[in-house]
């Protein structure tokens, strides 16, 4: 069981994390996501909707995103960006207290979501891309999800290497900016310049970044390498989404970011009741 922790969030809000899973649904509010792409960026009804069925689902934060990260996507400008998230942030705050989380590396579009509503900042690129995205998390207090990316520089050939070099630079920059440690989760940036190979190493030696001593985010939900594992045309990437949440929450991950929320909510229902019932034992 993962040691629990209080995670500080924008506006006083808070979330308990470690004695049990908490689920972040992803509501990509775009034309081109690689899963969810064109089926919430025309409409705030529709997208807030998809939002309310995930958070009865039991889901206990939104993510939503303006651009797709999808190897390839094509670039949105920052205008185009908030013009799709923030009357989404908007609408769906004044319906619900459930955190929401903006999926952006931009610094502007951050603080605009969290004038909307926003109390977390999700970073694809640590803070490493728009350094003033940290001084908007500093500013606002909110929660703030650093991620591990491949993209566009050097590697180490060990995956848990490159998660330590990377990782300690995004957390000294928010460090300097002045965002406190209990405002910071990290993601492993699963499917983020990764071959199948490298995701699965990843996923089976994750206990080894507790040493980095904050809160842990995955998102392997229908990801590439997990629809590989299944091989072509065959499986339910959802079901197979919810086994790596298992493997992962064994390895001490708290919070995981996910499509469909149901299968990986109850795989991880069983998990938690076995840690528990192990931690009991432990004790008594």
């Amino acid at each position: 069981m993962t040691t629990e922790r209080v995670w500080q969030l924008a506006g006083g809000a808070s979330l308990i994390l470690g004695p049990c899973s908490t689920i972040m649904g992803v509501l990509n509010v775009t034309p081109d996501s690689f899963s969810d792409g064109g089926r919430y960026d025309k409409s705030v009804e529709d997208a807030v909707g998809a939002a309310l069925r995930m958070i009865d689902e039991g889901a206990a934060i939104i993510d939503i995103g303006g651009e797709s990260t999808r190897p390839g996507a094509a670039p949105v400008s920052a205008a185009e960006e908030q013009a799709r998230v923030l009357p989404v942030i908007r609408e769906l705050r004044s319906r619900t207290g459930v955190p929401i989380s903006i999926d952006t590396y931009r610094s502007e579009t951050a603080a605009l979501a969290i004038e909307a509503g926003a109390t977390i900042v999700n970073d694809v690129w640590g803070g490493q891309r728009d350094a003033d995205i940290l001084n908007v998390a500093a500013a606002t207090g909110a929660g703030l999800c650093l991620m591990h990316t491949g993209r566009d520089r050097e590697r180490d050939p060990d995956v848990i290497v490159d998660q330590f070099a990377f990782l300690k630079r995004s957390i000294a920059l928010a460090r300097e900016a002045g965002v406190a440690d209990d405002r910071i989760v990290l993601d492993p940036g699963f499917g983020f310049a990764k071959t199948t190979e490298e995701n699965l190493s990843l996923m089976m030696r994750m206990g080894a970044l507790a040493a980095l001593g904050f809160p842990l985010l995955a998102g392997t939900s229908r990801k590439r390498f997990v629809r590989a594992a299944l091989g072509e045309d065959r499986g339910d990437p959802d079901v197979a989404t919810a086994a790596t949440s298992v493997l992962l929450r064994e390895r001490g991950v708290s919070i995981f970011r996910v499509h469909a929320v149901g299968p990986t909510r109850d795989a991880l229902a069983i998990v938690d009741a076995a840690l528990g019932a192990m931690q009991d034992r432990t004790r008594s």
